[in-house]
């Protein structure tokens, strides 16, 4: 998603979209710190305008130097208990989680929040069929009392009120987002989404 031209404009205008219950991950797993480091940077002013939240994903150092909101550990990253201990209570500190027991310790070590997924089939783990709506919720019945559950994986905006209703916090989405003509336009389908599912169970 990096690599594809005209990103950082991207970016912005999906910052500009978000707002408070929103946060924007940049993460680029081959990309090197100092890019990151440039568009972290570039993109903090158009998050701090907006409200949106601008989290890092595995560089704790480049979340640190340019102030992000919250930083983001994978299961190639440092653990979770490091990365708290890096970060202090500075900032938000998620980590992405496969199961319940993986949760729990994430949660005990320091984690605001997980990633749990994937939830279905998705281009990005191919061959995988997902955890399913039974799988999201045994874990998030599990923690829900504890931190946030936020589901990833092949979640579009018509499946956003299965997916909280089986017990998940929030949504995390790339390709709902990024492969969309206009993503600035995909995020405000999502929070209309997020918002009429939340309407329905008051």
């Amino acid at each position: 998603m990096l690599g594809r031209g005209g990103f950082e404009a991207r970016a912005a205008d999906v910052l500009g979209a978000g707002g408070p219950d929103v946060a924007l991950h940049l993460r680029g797993p081959r990309t090197d710190g100092a890019t990151l480091f440039g568009l972290a940077q570039a993109l903090l002013p158009a998050a701090r305008r907006s409200g949106t939240l601008l989290f890092v994903n595995d560089r704790l150092d480049v979340a640190l130097a340019v102030g992000a909101d919250g930083a983001h550990v994978g299961h190639r990253s440092v653990g979770v208990r490091v990365a708290r201990d890096l970060l202090g209570d500075r900032c938000w500190l998620g980590a992405s989680v496969r199961d319940a027991t993986e949760a729990a310790r994430a949660t005990a070590e320091g984690a605001d929040y997980v990633f749990l997924g994937t939830i279905f089939a998705t281009p990005s783990h191919p061959g995988e069929a997902g955890m399913g709506l039974e799988g999201l919720t045994a874990v998030a019945g599990t923690t829900a009392k504890q931190f946030h559950v936020v589901a990833i994986g092949g979640i579009d905006a018509a499946r956003v009120a299965e997916v909280l209703g089986a017990g998940a916090y929030g949504i995390a989405v790339v390709r709902g987002i990024w492969d969309n003509r206009d993503p600035a336009a995909a995020v405000g389908l999502y929070k209309d989404a997020i918002a009429s599912a939340l309407a329905a169970t008051k």
